[in-house]
């Protein structure tokens, strides 16, 4: 039986080798021989899929940062395109890659309408869609849709969807993440040393809006702070030189890894991040984190325009809650003043780092039980299998 998962960027690689896993468990259980070809990454790859084209570094956020990435993107669309017309798989599931995702599920309509098409961790149109349209393409060509969050269950089951809520991913990836004391060993951080977590680009773009300013307030901190030490886990192994440079250029005293990023994170005190899916893996292991974001002036502009400041939250643990549990500082308000202030409380006010974890417990609760990767998975060859009656 032959599945075709499309997704993109480092987030989408590890939430479709989280997928794979669990599928091929089920299909193990249920006496399936299952063949996984895939638009992904390594991870993905590492999971037993056959890989048809790599995208974990082709993405961006933004108008103007995602021209550089238009004629790779439309090259995947076009290979993967070309594969399901050659080869019809028996299922697709699409994971978030909003762009390309949209194209793939829109030819399945037209040219392959049988072969049924999944949608999981759909874009998230429920937190800043200015118009309907979208939506109703994704509607439109999706047969089910595997929601992660509770609002966006119930924004597309409104919208017609036919929906099932099956909890984050990451709450089954933090199963085994190693608890704050196994970390610091490992990673030979002494018990009363203070180290703080920086993730400053999982995109390239990020390393120029972002990185800069993260730097900065992280210099600061360390001139108040002088015994502390910054963990830098990389995203992409591209990414170490000049984030190196960077570390010499700003004078830090810091780690880059790569690999270990659950380690890193159970051993912080605390997080400077860029938003993202990481933000919640954060969260979930109690990480307190300043969050920033910053794109194109021309972008924000163009944004701004349009969205008429119907964002109301960026970083995924606000967005779940609907509540400022994380600072977030977006656009101008992205300042190395803004972070070190942010980040010195966080530290040093017990109350306010308290009032943080409680925050997190209540986020947890909207993020499903353990097993979420299992039920997605049984949902998804429970359709093949009806598909194939």
């Amino acid at each position: 039986m032959r599945i075709f998962i499309s997704t993109g960027e480092v987030s989408g690689d590890l939430q479709g080798s989280l997928l794979i896993t669990a599928l091929k468990r089920q299909a193990v259980a249920i006496g399936l021989e299952l063949e996984i070809v895939a638009l992904g990454g390594e991870k993905m790859v590492e999971a037993g899929a056959i890989l048809l084209g790599n995208t974990s570094s082709i993405g961006s956020m933004g108008i103007l940062e995602g021209l550089p990435y238009i004629l790779p993107t439309l090259q995947v669309q076009r290979q993967a395109i070309a594969f399901l017309k050659q080869n019809p798989p028996d299922l697709v599931v699409l994971i978030d890659y909003m762009t390309p995702n949209l194209e793939i599920g829109t030819y399945m309509k037209r040219q392959l309408a049988d072969v049924p098409v999944v949608y999981y961790i759909a874009p998230q149109e429920w937190a800043w869609s200015i118009s309907l349209r979208r939506t109703n393409r994704i509607v439109g060509f999706t047969d089910k849709l595997l929601a992660i969050f509770p609002q966006e269950a119930r924004y597309f089951r409104q919208q017609g969807a036919e929906v099932s809520w099956v909890g984050h991913p990451l709450v089954d990836r933090m199963q085994d993440a190693p608890n704050r004391q196994a970390a610091r060993a490992k990673l030979g951080i002494a018990p009363e040393q203070i180290a703080i977590a920086l993730l400053p680009a999982s995109r390239r773009q990020e390393l120029k809006y972002l990185l800069p300013i993260i730097f900065q307030a992280a210099q600061t901190i360390q001139a108040k702070l002088p015994e502390v030490h910054f963990w830098i886990p990389l995203s992409l192994e591209v990414y170490r030189k000049p984030i190196e440079e960077a570390i010499k250029r700003y004078g830090l005293q810091a780690t880059v890894l790569l690999g270990q990023q659950k380690e890193v994170f159970a051993a912080a005190d605390l997080a400077i991040s860029k938003s993202g899916t990481v933000n919640l893996e954060l969260a979930l292991l109690n990480v307190p984190q300043v969050v920033v974001y910053r794109l194109s002036p021309l972008t924000a502009w163009i944004a701004r325009k349009i969205l008429k400041g119907s964002v109301t939250f960026a970083s995924p643990p606000n967005l779940v809650v609907m509540k400022p549990i994380v600072p977030e500082f977006l656009q101008e308000e992205a300042t190395a003043e803004n972070i070190i202030q942010a980040a010195m409380e966080l530290l040093l006010n017990p109350s306010r780092r308290n009032q943080t974890l409680a925050d997190y417990e209540e986020m947890r609760r909207s993020l499903g039980e353990v097993g979420v990767c299992d039920r997605a998975a049984q949902e998804i060859l429970q359709m093949v299998a009806v598909s194939g009656d």
